[in-house]
């Protein structure tokens, strides 16, 4: 994994690479990140680039031994605890260890490196059980970084999610960061911190790491993957950040044009034209559930995106000449005294999809109220 492979994030890049630079690396550090975001990416990056042999300015070069088997996930000094749970393959004493082959299956794939839990428990085939890091890694752990590096200039450990680590296991990872082996980093990568101990916390280097932009995601899945470039913004648009999930999106059916959608639907609201309210709905009623989810929650997106607009167009920056256009016409109508009943409205009609209600009766109803507030006018 290279710096250059993550889309964006270049802030978070260039103090990662100037603390190796000016070698102040921390023994343990923090990457904080929501689910889908880089987190996990720039760790394994960022691992890459301190134990490279020929370390270039920027990066790490991804020819030397050491990042051809970093890159592969089978260095000898790169280590990974995992929250891992029984499952049919391994039937008790689930440890890390045990699920290598899987995890580097998981980690390679196209997505693997921005997934979430959900996604690493159905991959190990966990069914309905709950995955953690349990008492007994606390051991395996220990057993770990009594042993000198095998090859590298750091011992790098790698923790998942540390937030699911039992209180033995927790315990454990303290004492390490108190007293650290030589040699050795940890990077914890973590979406909830406030489920770390304090004393944790006090003792590792927060990074940061911020979601996606859209157009960070619709500029990777354009140019790394082909997707075409509406689909790839709207992908961006509904995963709001989650890169993982966008990678995931990207190949189901995508013959639904939600943006032309959307502002077909928001005129024939406006013109309270029943004729075209009724034509809407029936397509929508054909679009599948999971597409009707998608539709109003990026019907919401873009809903908040008119209201920004129309407060300042510099609030919205990047907006393909279509959403333009269009956005720039229909901000008047979107505005303080209605924007909070049109969000309610589109919440409402997801709430109900989800909860199978008739999509054809849910979407008559909900353009009836929305055509409602878009007539209201402006304060003066």
């Amino acid at each position: 994994m290279r710096f250059a492979d993550i889309p964006g994030l270049n802030e978070v890049k260039q103090v990662l690479v100037q603390s190796v630079q000016r070698q102040h690396v921390a023994h343990a550090q923090l990457f904080r990140g929501a689910e889908g975001s880089g987190a996990l990416a720039l760790a394994l990056a960022y691992g890459a680039f301190l134990n490279c042999e020929n370390r270039q300015p920027q990066d790490s070069c991804g020819q030397c031994a050491s990042c051809r088997k970093i890159d592969r996930l089978v260095h000898p000094d790169l280590n990974f605890i995992l929250p891992v749970t029984t499952t049919k393959a391994v039937s008790k004493d689930a440890l890390s260890h045990k699920f290598a082959a899987e995890w580097r299956t998981f980690v390679l794939a196209e997505s693997g490196a921005y997934q979430g839990l959900n996604d690493w428990m159905q991959h190990i085939g966990a069914e309905n059980k709950q995955g953690n890091i349990s008492k007994d890694e606390a051991v395996q752990l220990l057993k770990l970084v009594s042993l000198k590096a095998f090859e590298a200039q750091f011992k790098l450990v790698v923790v998942w999610l540390p937030e699911l680590m039992h209180p033995a296991a927790a315990n454990a990872v303290l004492k390490l960061l108190e007293e650290p082996p030589p040699a050795t980093v940890f990077l914890l990568v973590c979406q909830q911190p406030d489920k770390l101990l304090p004393t944790i916390l006090s003792r590792v280097q927060l990074v940061p790491v911020r979601q996606f932009r859209e157009e960070e995601i619709t500029q990777h899945l354009v140019g790394q993957f082909g997707v075409l470039e509406v689909k790839a913004r709207q992908l961006a648009q509904l995963t709001e950040g989650n890169l993982g999930a966008a990678l995931a999106a990207r190949d189901q059916d995508g013959g639904n044009d939600y943006f032309q959608t959307y502002a077909d639907w928001m005129r024939a609201c406006y013109g309270l034209s029943l004729e075209k309210i009724v034509a809407a709905a029936d397509n929508f009623q054909k679009m599948g559930r999971e597409n009707q989810k998608e539709f109003l929650q990026y019907a919401l997106g873009l809903t908040r995106k008119v209201l920004l607009y129309g407060l300042d167009p510099q609030l919205v920056p990047h907006l393909p000449a279509q959403e333009q256009t269009f956005i720039s016409r229909f901000c008047q109508f979107v505005h303080r005294l209605n924007a909070d009943d049109l969000v309610r409205e589109l919440n409402d009609a997801h709430f109900h999809i989800e909860r199978n209600a008739n999509p054809r009766i849910t979407f008559v109803d909900t353009s009836l109220q929305l055509a409602e507030y878009l007539r209201l006018p402006a304060a003066v």
